[in-house]
């Protein structure tokens, strides 16, 4: 079971941050007004940033080469789009309940991202078994 779980378990936590960038790359104008109204600088750099961590992470973690960088990449991007796009505590009614659903799938990916971190990319992957950071 192991052997078909694993990968399967990686593609499927890897295909939403696969997806996102696919997805924020159609859309750019709105990833750039996404960034603009956070009042973050340098909105087309840190659009960008996003494309490329969650493009590249989620390849890397999907096809299991270099997993481990992959996930931790993920991670540090996904806590910190987390508590920057979805701080439910900042919204009212049914805006409240909609983020803190995103904040919590959020977490839930960050403990799947940590999975990786620990254990590697398991069977079925480019770099085999236990991969490595380097």
């Amino acid at each position: 079971m192991r052997d078909f779980a694993v990968p399967v378990g990686r593609l499927l936590l890897a295909l939403i941050f696969i997806m996102s960038g696919i997805n924020k790359i159609m859309g750019w104008p709105g990833v750039v007004g996404a960034v603009e109204a956070k009042g973050l600088p340098i909105p087309m750099l840190f659009g960008a940033g996003a494309i490329l961590l969650e493009l590249g992470g989620g390849l890397l973690v999907a096809i299991g080469y270099k997993a481990r960088f992959g996930a931790a990449a993920l991670i540090v991007f996904t806590v910190i789009t987390t508590l920057l796009f979805h701080n439910y505590w900042g919204f009212e009614g049914a805006e409240r309940q909609m983020q803190m659903i995103a904040f919590m799938k959020n977490l839930s990916i960050t403990g799947g991202l940590f999975l990786i971190l620990a254990y590697g990319a398991g069977p079925m992957s480019v770099d085999g078994e236990d991969d490595e950071w380097g």
